[in-house]
């Protein structure tokens, strides 16, 4: 069975969901070999073993936190051109699509980005053209490189005991031409990363600048919270929490839109939720188009009356 090489995604061996899900997929096309770049491989070695992978190539070394993507595509090529793999999989965020666009060069293969799901032959399903479409797309030349949207699919553990192999770090000079010079902590919130995220309660134009019940019922489920473009553009919440065609794209399994008005800009960031529920006084707004589940009346009454029914639930 061909390896299917998973590039872990990690802050220092602290592994996201993302890379679970990727080695679940990963699982039902070939065998999971992780790729491991960068420092913290202790941290991650059990949950790598935890979730399927068969196989880690481990290639820890400095240079990976002190440079951009250039490094890991090019470790990631030298492992790849050895390993002969059917497949590489890598998590669909900007570094993993940078990631993805340099190592296609490299190896002289197909890409495919944002996909929702892959199939055994190594057939991709997408949303494309703002969600207006689903397609299914193949790589038809060399090795597939494909970046998996966040939940799409549920990680399923399978615990392995990994073959690890040491790989020498081989990093040329033009690898190093974008160095990171200073870093800055984004500060925590408590809630979980907006792109991972399984739930979102984004809210709207129909905020009027009050963010408060979106945040209280993020909160009450877990989840994160996210913005339209026009809540945004009026300073009611911070830019990195837009969804949208110009912000970031989403696909959780539930995602609650609060006086959003379904702009065709929006939608093209959360048209892949599983479920997804709106809120909104105007019963003609375009987004219920498109809701399972839709609810007309006032966020703030509907949000806070669906915050406290959670919270009396919960206990």
């Amino acid at each position: 069975m061909a390896e299917i090489l998973v590039l872990v995604d990690h802050v220092d061996g602290a592994v996201r969901k993302t890379t679970t899900e990727l080695l679940t997929i990963a699982r039902r096309i070939g065998e999971p070999a992780a790729v491991f770049l960068g420092s913290g491989y202790e941290a991650a070695r059990d949950t790598l073993a935890r979730f399927g992978a068969v196989k880690v190539y481990v290639a820890e070394s400095p240079e990976f936190d002190d440079y951009l993507v250039a490094p890991h595509a090019e470790v990631l090529a030298q492992i790849a051109s050895t390993a002969q793999p059917s497949a590489v999989l890598v998590t669909s965020n900007p570094d993993g699509k940078e990631i993805a666009g340099r190592l296609a060069v490299k190896l002289e293969s197909g890409v495919i980005t944002d996909a929702v799901d892959v199939d055994s032959d190594l057939t991709t399903t997408q949303s494309v053209f703002a969600g207006g479409y689903t397609v299914n797309a193949r790589v038809t030349q060399g090795t597939a490189i494909i970046t998996v949207k966040p939940n799409a699919v549920t990680p399923e553990p399978a615990e392995t005991t990994p073959v690890e192999e040491k790989v020498a770090v081989t990093i040329s000079d033009a690898a190093k031409r974008a160095k990171v010079v200073a870093r800055t902590a984004r500060a925590a919130t408590g809630r979980p990363e907006l792109t991972e995220a399984a739930i979102v309660v984004s809210g709207g134009r129909g905020t009027g600048g009050e963010f408060g019940p979106v945040e209280a019922l993020a909160d009450a489920l877990g989840g994160a919270v996210g913005a339209s473009r026009a809540a945004v553009d009026s300073g009611w919440y911070p830019h990195s929490h837009q969804v949208g065609q110009t912000g970031k794209t989403v696909s959780p399994q539930l995602y609650i839109a609060a006086g959003i008005s379904g702009a065709i800009q929006h939608r093209a960031g959360m048209q892949t939720s599983k479920t997804i529920v709106v809120v909104n006084k105007d019963a003609e707004a375009p987004i219920f188009s498109m809701a399972d589940f839709g609810v007309v009346g006032d966020l703030h009454t509907v949000l806070r009356q669906a915050t406290e029914e959670i919270e009396k639930r919960k206990g």
